[in-house]
């Protein structure tokens, strides 16, 4: 994959991560203002559509071509959302059976043939998948696992170099101080690997952009 560089936002301003509707909609392309149902499950935060709409900004308004997977899929709101906008393969991967049912309702609404649904445990479908085999990950566990690093850290080697990753996390991913070898108590330690390319604060949510690099 070509080494890609995300468009600049339209905006740099935070906004306030939305408090868990009954529903959220698709924000742009083909498949524009479809409802995506909001399951009542723990830990279920669907991205707003504000934070969603900043994303997409960052990325840019066309994703032909792109090969994406979103895990923890919850809504399936950031895959649906890079399908509806051109990504010529979607995969959402999510364990939770009520949510999966709603996942496979809305990818029969849409008639997505893009979109593969997986269901399972993120972990184990990461370890099948093929060196560098996406351009674009999202990963939004369900904060009370703790699991962001494991899975950012499972990711990295199905993102080739160049290719892209985006993390929500309750606490900023952030560098090592230069020589230090520390990282500040209020966040967590970005691993080797990647680079922080944008960075938001919405409410209690951090959401990150992230550019994979070797070395």
């Amino acid at each position: 994959m070509a080494s890609r560089t995300p468009n600049r936002p339209k905006t740099s301003s935070a906004t306030s991560h939305a408090r868990a509707p009954h529903q959220v909609r698709i924000i742009g392309g083909q498949y524009k203002r479809t409802p995506l149902p909001v399951i009542d499950a723990e830990g279920l935060r669907p991205t707003g559509d504000r934070v969603r709409e900043t994303l997409f900004n960052w990325l840019g308004p066309d994703l032909a071509g792109w090969r994406c997977a979103d895990l923890f899929a919850g809504t399936g709101a950031l895959g649906f959302e890079a399908a509806s906008r051109g990504a010529a393969r979607v995969t959402l991967v999510e364990s939770h059976a009520p949510a999966l049912r709603a996942l496979h309702a809305v990818r029969d609404k849409l008639r997505a043939g893009m979109v593969d649904i997986v269901a399972g445990d993120v972990f184990a479908w990461l370890a099948r998948q093929a060196d560098g085999a996406f351009d674009l990950i999202f990963i939004d566990p369900p904060f009370v696992q703790d699991w962001t690093l494991r899975a950012l850290e499972a990711a990295l080697r199905v993102v080739p170099e160049g290719g892209l990753i985006y993390v929500e996390s309750p606490r900023p991913l952030v560098e090592a101080a230069s020589g230090e070898g520390a990282v500040p108590e209020a966040g967590m330690p970005l691993p080797a690997g990647v680079v922080l390319h944008r960075h938001l604060r919405a409410g209690a949510v951090h959401a990150h952009l992230l550019l994979r690099k070797n070395g």
